[in-house]
């Protein structure tokens, strides 16, 4: 019984991904291409390029509420299942001196000084944005090299990715993130003119999310890594890239994964140990987590055990309060919670991207790019850790956006949902007639 419905919900969120281009890509498609309706406003792309896009009706609201409320949920049932999931961590000896709600209340903290930090975001105008995307982005380099020496940057399980801060131990790739997010979009809208030649505007992006993929790759942070690459990619398209220099690129960034992979013993492992957690060769060692992820799923069945009555995060999974909280929720929750989890990130994600389709229509091209980018950003990265917990993709170290324990993820997630909002009200102003 258990197995068939984990095949059935495998299945499931493989049809769910497989609809995603009828769901989003519509979007994306129509704005590239030139389609859209016939009273559509016409998107200046460059000095010849136009593309139509449809009317949005102008709201009253000064931004996009239903938006917020959909992170506010997530955010709350994030910090619900991280308390869930980390309540027994106590009762190991390398946390006996913390109290039952010590990671709770953490998350808590990272949540408030997010939304501290998402409010100042929200003050701060796309022209400004713009103009600090190059400076951020060179101080994600630094903090890149900064987290590298041994003296600064602090070791966890094997990989050094974290700088510590006192109370909280600051992940220099989230800001990388949001860095190369920004400076992408800056610099499409620089070298829009010229969008056209591989050597002027596609090679010298490329040089960079190349150092910046060197400076991940030596933490090793390789999720965080494919998430950037994602991210500068997709701005490239949506920026106007020619279709068969972004092709010829992600085959080359397929090339080159699948090389790093083969080239490394332990990535190598991932990728058998997700082809067969259940061997004897696997089951206690790579593929120690997903087996055990599977069995959480597995226990949770239509309904799932209850809130708070997973028995897997009793020490059986491994990072249930991060990496795997998705399945302590589908223990816990089922198949059904399950469902509506994918289903508000897919919502999420195409929220996001029609506020920056609608930038792009009002000839906010930075805003626009800035606000797929961060759709592309929450989208994929979802995609990555549903997929890792459900067993559909070999196990990579990235959290769950919004909901997973970790400060510099929530902190970096939420100033990226409020540079969203922050698009979405200056488009607003623009349809009512006022000034940018």
């Amino acid at each position: 019984m258990m197995a068939v419905l984990l095949k059935r919900l495998q299945a499931w969120y493989g049809a769910v991904i497989s609809a995603l281009p009828q769901l989003i890509g519509r979007d994306l498609a129509g704005l590239l291409a030139g389609g859209g309706s016939r009273d559509g406003l016409p998107v200046r792309l460059s000095n010849r390029t136009y593309a139509g896009t449809r009317n949005v009706a102008v709201r009253e609201l000064g931004f996009d509420q239903p938006l917020l409320w959909v992170v506010v949920a997530l955010l709350a049932w994030g910090l619900v299942m991280v308390y869930s999931a980390s309540i027994a961590l106590p009762d190991n000896p390398r946390f006996a001196n913390y109290a039952h709600t010590h990671f709770a209340l953490r998350h808590g903290i990272f949540i408030l000084i997010g939304l501290l930090a998402a409010l100042f975001a929200f003050q701060v105008s796309m022209r400004s944005w713009a103009f600090w995307a190059p400076w951020l982005f060179a101080a994600s380099l630094v903090l890149l090299v900064l987290v590298l020496l041994p003296s600064v940057g602090t070791m966890v399980n094997g990989a050094r990715r974290w700088i510590s801060l006192g109370f909280i131990s600051f992940q220099p790739s989230e800001l990388a993130k949001l860095g190369v997010l920004l400076y992408a979009a800056n610099y499409m809208v620089r070298k829009m003119e010229v969008k056209e030649r591989f050597f002027r505007a596609v090679l010298p992006m490329a040089l960079a999310v190349l150092v910046v993929g060197m400076l991940l790759l030596a933490e090793p942070d390789m999720g965080a890594f494919m998430v950037i690459v994602v991210i500068a990619m997709g701005i490239l398209f949506l920026g106007g890239v020619n279709a068969r220099m972004f092709f010829l690129m992600a085959v080359l960034v397929v090339a080159a994964f699948a090389m790093i992979v083969l080239a490394s013993e332990w990535r190598r492992e991932r990728i058998f140990a997700y082809l067969d957690p259940w061997s004897v060769e696997h089951a206690l060692g790579k593929g120690y987590q997903l087996s055990h992820s599977l069995i959480a799923f597995g226990r949770g069945e239509i309904f799932g055990v209850g809130l708070g009555g997973s028995v897997e995060k009793l020490h059986w999974l491994p990072e249930a309060h991060t990496d795997f909280l998705l399945a302590v929720i589908g223990e816990e929750f089922g198949l059904v919670g399950v469902l509506l989890l994918i289903g508000l990130f897919l919502w999420l994600t195409r929220r996001i991207l029609h506020i920056g389709r609608q930038a792009i229509a009002l000839d906010q091209v930075f805003a626009g790019l800035v606000a797929q980018g961060v759709g592309l950003w929450v989208g994929f990265q979802a995609f990555i850790n549903i997929g890792v917990n459900l067993g559909a993709l070999p196990t990579k170290g990235l959290t769950l956006p919004l909901m997973s324990y970790g400060g510099s993820a929530i902190l970096l997630n939420l100033i990226a949902i409020a540079i969203v909002l922050r698009v979405d009200y200056e488009n607003r102003q623009l349809m009512k007639g006022g000034r940018e």
